[in-house]
């Protein structure tokens, strides 16, 4: 297979279904800053991190996969003139969603009560964690404002407001396997 083919050159780019659109369509926009996304949770994944964690990002960044393709297909040609789903793999689901509210779960039992918001960072780790989760609010942004536009799936504006606090807890714990230390944000009074 070819990498380069060209037909990109001139500044549009095909979805899924064959629509040729703008490289700068809010359709792009979503799936390439969910694509910017899986690459930081990559970058999570390559840290020295324990084997049960990487296997859940693994699990993550295979689902944004699949997630990123159902936002480079519109609605209008999601199904074949067959009736079949163009899309023939696993949607983001309901066990999906739960899948990182369980993780959430599990994290916080082992985590102090938050008291107050936390500055990023503490760790290497921890700072790519909470960059990740900043990249996943945006991504969770623009797949709102498309939905505004163009109805997508409501399972992938939840997938990705869960990821996003999968992310921040997971911040939170990683600051504890390094032997960080998490620094609230305690604003100064007006004098």
């Amino acid at each position: 297979m070819k990498i380069y083919t060209k037909t990109g050159d001139k500044g549009k780019t095909s979805l899924f279904g064959g629509t040729r659109v703008p490289k700068y369509h809010l359709r792009i926009e979503a799936y390439g800053t969910v694509d910017e996304l899986n690459s930081y949770i990559g970058l999570i994944r390559d840290q020295k991190i324990d084997s049960y964690t990487t296997e859940i990002l693994l699990k993550i960044q295979n689902e944004l996969f699949t997630l990123g393709s159902m936002l480079a297909t519109p609605p209008e040609k999601e199904i074949l003139k067959s009736g079949k789903e163009r899309l023939n793999i696993p949607k983001i689901t309901e066990e999906s969603i739960e899948l990182l509210e369980n993780e959430i779960d599990k994290m916080n039992e082992s985590l102090p009560p938050m008291s107050h918001f936390i500055l990023p960072g503490g760790h290497t780790t921890v700072s790519f964690c909470h960059i990740t989760r900043c990249i996943c609010r945006r991504a969770e942004r623009i797949a709102t404002l498309l939905n505004d536009e163009s109805t997508i799936n409501p399972k992938i504006l939840v997938y990705l407001n869960r990821l996003s606090d999968y992310l921040f807890v997971l911040a939170r714990k990683l600051t504890i396997d390094n032997e960080a230390q998490e620094i609230p944000w305690i604003p100064e009074k007006i004098k």
